[in-house]
């Protein structure tokens, strides 16, 4: 897995703009797999960022990164803990959370759809897209909106700016720790 993947994909949260982003990248062996997010948790660690699979299978896996304290505060509002608790999640910690999204994710091949909540998407968008069954949203961006459309589309639009500025440094010869910014 390359840094330029992970910039690519996961610059709002590098930036700490964001809590998570998950991409799918192809892999050779599973040894080499878990060498290389071994390698990226090592470097990123004091950043307070983390690396882990979320699923894998046919040579591709579904790489989750995020922000584990960010990620404690989401799952602790009270929206957001409402809603996995309506899905069968037990809250308290958000280590136990992902490891209850790890198992949904493994059993199926769709997205369950609380998986917003992971990514940092406001819980009303995410409570609107499981009770709407993802129809008649507000606006599509990062993610559907269901709720406040302006502040949606301000996000939107700060993290596909924050990707190209990230891409621009990657390529002049920034490191990932370098972008990485510890929050």
């Amino acid at each position: 897995m390359s840094d330029e993947l992970i910039v690519r994909h996961c610059a709002p949260t590098l930036a700490g703009l964001k809590t998570g982003n998950i991409f799918t990248c192809s892999y050779v062996s599973l040894e080499k797999l878990y060498d290389s997010m071994r390698t990226l948790n090592r470097r990123l660690l004091s950043k307070g960022l983390r690396v882990l699979p979320l699923r894998i299978g046919n040579n591709k896996a579904l790489v989750y990164v995020y922000r584990p304290k960010k990620l404690e505060g989401d799952l602790l509002r009270n929206d957001a803990a409402s809603i996995l608790y309506q899905n069968g999640y037990t809250c308290g910690s958000s280590f136990k959370c992902i490891s209850q999204l790890i198992e949904r994710l493994r059993k199926s091949d769709e997205f369950p759809h609380e998986i917003g909540l992971f990514l940092g998407y406001p819980p009303e968008d995410v409570c609107g897209f499981i009770e709407n069954r993802a129809k008649d949203c507000k606006c599509v961006g990062c993610w559907k909106v269901y709720g406040d459309v302006k502040k949606a589309e301000k996000l939107f639009a700060r993290y596909k700016k924050c990707t190209e500025v990230y891409l621009r440094h990657y390529e002049s010869g920034c490191t990932i720790e370098r972008l990485t910014v510890r929050v």
